[in-house]
């Protein structure tokens, strides 16, 4: 069985919390199947985008870079982005060292 994207947000978003990652949502989408976006904001110019994906071969679901460099480029490609899937969730999380919690267990 697999989480709606709002329930998967909130637990992501508590789960940042815990130690004290700020994050926030930048775009709500659809609640039960929109795809989510997260945009770890390094707060030094730089920023990266990360997307969920699938291996078709065996049906893990990863993290990978959608897109990283200046924050402003990855912004412009996070809005391009919006502008053909009005369903998507874009979280923004800030850390000077990089955390975004995406690799550990239960966030895949």
């Amino acid at each position: 069985m697999r989480l709606t994207a709002d329930v998967w947000v909130s637990a992501y978003l508590a789960r940042l919390r815990v130690l004290a990652i700020p994050a926030f949502v930048v775009a709500r989408g659809d609640k039960t199947a929109g795809a989510v976006l997260v945009k770890l904001n390094t707060l030094d110019g730089q920023a990266r985008a990360f997307q969920r994906s699938v291996d078709l071969m065996t049906g893990a679901r990863t993290w990978m870079v959608l897109v990283e460099g200046a924050e402003a480029e990855v912004d412009a490609s996070i809005q391009k982005q919006r502008s053909f899937d009005t369903d998507l969730w874009v979280i923004e999380v800030e850390d000077r060292d990089g955390r975004h919690l995406l690799g550990e267990e239960g966030l895949e």
